[in-house]
């Protein structure tokens, strides 16, 4: 496990996200000040793959270099505000999660139908009991 590996490719993704969330509230400020723009960058994120952050502004400073910028801005400010917080909250996230799964799966295996419980016990009662002996048919009958 290759783990500085890991750490740069969420980081990666992560910055990625930050730069949606960064087009996503200037999308809403453009909405509220200034319609056209808001069209244009509306239009413009729905083109362009937001997957990958750099590339998405890469191609938005060619377009519109002033909301490249402003993106940017934005998005500098949520990685600000956000890291913070971030290890305690995805592992305590990553634990409550791993908990509920481990609940539910528990919950399953021991909540099964009387018939899963009847072949259950089946199947145990026949794996415990020893062969049945098969009639002697060699040897004569002694009874009459």
């Amino acid at each position: 496990m290759n783990l500085k590996r890991i750490a740069k490719d969420t980081a990666q993704v992560l910055t990625s996200y930050l730069t949606y969330q960064a087009v996503r509230t200037v999308i809403d400020q453009l909405k509220e000040t200034n319609l056209p723009r808001f069209y244009w960058l509306t239009e413009f994120s729905s083109r362009e793959k937001l997957q990958d952050g750099e590339a998405y502004i890469r191609r938005l400073f060619q377009e519109q270099p002033d909301l490249a910028l402003r993106v940017m801005t934005v998005r500098q400010h949520l990685a600000e505000e956000v890291t913070e917080f971030l290890p305690e909250m995805v592992t305590s996230n990553i634990q409550q999660a791993n908990m509920e799964h481990r609940k539910k799966h528990l919950e399953r295996m021991t909540q099964m139908t009387s018939e899963e419980l009847t072949a259950s016990a089946d199947k145990v009662s026949d794996l415990d009991s020893p062969d049945p002996i098969p009639p002697n048919t060699d040897s004569p009958d002694v009874s009459t």
